[in-house]
């Protein structure tokens, strides 16, 4: 769309958050620049490709990302993320199993409930949601106040989704289509999980992946003393995140958490990938016209696959909340 600016158009620079225009500052038009949002309303063209601007409303793009950062910062401090394991609409609660913790979510009429789509992994694809959407088994991260001994916490933000966690072997790769094939442990059967630019696909080092695996098996990791949880398995630190991707760990005086060390591993590549090897990831449910999506893929874990053979312990390692949830208003000018 091609944009005519005229003398008597008028340009206002708003501030992330900001709603009213009589709060907004003039702006000239060479302090536009690539990257910045903006809002135009005029009269547009008859064949759609070009309108004549009668006011130009703009959101820089470093308030934008100052405004992310601050948000990220926010979920990290004021954020909680885990599964759902229960939801009473009529109270308005949700109940999430966040590590060894059930933390009672409380949802008022100002919550802001956003959803993710089936098939995509990106914020900007994800709707307005509501309480009844949220079901037991969704991944799910609150920010709000918390309460002085941690069981609840007064909602402020919701975002949820349903994701699936896959762990098997790679039986095929198709880089023509970013596709791979996995035989998944626990279900026995094929999946189709597709590569996008959204994925991220790491190499887990060995140490690491050893040291999850005694876990697994029940021995203290790290060759620490390690309380016992039912059956005699020592409990592994379950990461939680922000939905920017802020992990923490929720076992205080653990080993670091999964997540970040995945952030400081290089990333792969689909042709790195090789068929036979043992992978574990989380992905989108996908839908009847698309393939499940990789969020995040996870190589070199032979040792955990062999500590937990169905794959049912290996499966709850990774956390979808690399998404970058941190838009909202603050990029919507």
């Amino acid at each position: 769309m091609t944009v005519s600016i005229e003398a008597a158009t008028q340009i206002l620079r708003a501030l992330p958050g900001q709603k009213n225009l009589k709060d907004m500052a003039p702006m000239a038009l060479p302090d536009l620049q690539a990257g910045d949002r903006i809002l135009v309303r005029g009269e547009i063209s008859p064949d759609g490709k070009s309108m004549v601007a009668s006011s130009v409303i703009v959101m820089k793009g470093a308030d934008i990302a100052a405004r992310q950062q601050q948000e990220r910062e926010d979920w990290q401090r004021r954020g909680l993320g885990g599964l759902v394991s229960a939801v009473d609409a009529a109270s308005g609660t949700v109940t999430l199993s966040a590590g060894r913790k059930s933390v009672a979510v409380k949802v008022a009429k100002t919550t802001v409930i956003r959803r993710y789509a089936p098939d995509s992994v990106k914020f900007d694809d994800a709707k307005p949601g509501s309480l009844d959407d949220i079901k037991p088994g969704d991944q799910l991260c609150a920010r709000g106040v918390r309460s002085a001994d941690g069981s609840e916490i007064a909602a402020e933000e919701i975002v949820s989704g349903t994701f699936r966690n896959i762990a098997g072997t790679v039986s095929s790769i198709n880089s023509a289509n970013a596709t791979i094939n996995v035989m998944d442990l626990i279900t026995k059967k094929p999946v189709t999980v597709k590569i996008t630019a959204d994925s991220q696909l790491k190499s887990l080092p060995s140490l690491v992946a050893q040291r999850i695996a005694m876990r697994l098996k029940g021995g203290p990791p790290d060759g620490q003393p390690g309380a016992k949880a039912e059956g005699g398995a020592t409990p592994a630190a379950r990461p939680t995140a922000g939905p920017g991707g802020e992990a923490r760990n929720d076992r205080s005086g653990g080993a670091p958490d999964l997540q970040q060390i995945l952030s400081r591993m290089p990333a792969l590549a689909l042709g790195d990938l090789q068929k036979g090897e043992a992978v574990i990831m989380v992905a989108t449910v996908g839908s009847e016209n698309s393939p499940a999506a990789a969020i995040t893929l996870l190589t070199g874990v032979e040792a955990i696959l062999t500590a937990a053979p169905s794959g049912s312990g290996a499966t709850g390692l990774l956390s979808p909340w690399n998404l970058n949830t941190s838009m909202g208003d603050s990029s919507n000018p």
